[in-house]
């Protein structure tokens, strides 16, 4: 039977200084490279890869762009005549 090793809480530790540490140094270029969404479970059928996810917002994208641009018609008047 073994057992899980354990940290010696008597052995020397590594100085770490991080005095000198600036926060957040890398996290604009982390920002710009790393665009993560989770989906739900129930849409990994629909959307199993990136591929699948983009294509669709394309196509969305194309769609309300054509609802924006489209012209209102005025209706007509309903006849009240029976």
């Amino acid at each position: 039977m073994s057992k899980s090793k354990q940290p010696d809480p008597l052995a020397p530790r590594p100085d770490l200084d991080f005095s000198k540490g600036v926060r957040g140094k890398y996290a604009g270029r982390v920002k710009q490279a790393v665009n993560i969404v989770i989906l739900d479970p129930d849409l990994l059928d629909t959307f199993p890869n990136s591929e699948s996810v983009n294509e669709a917002l394309r196509g969305l994208k194309k769609v309300a762009a054509r609802s924006i641009q489209a012209p209102s018609r005025p209706r007509k008047a309903a006849s009240l005549t029976r």
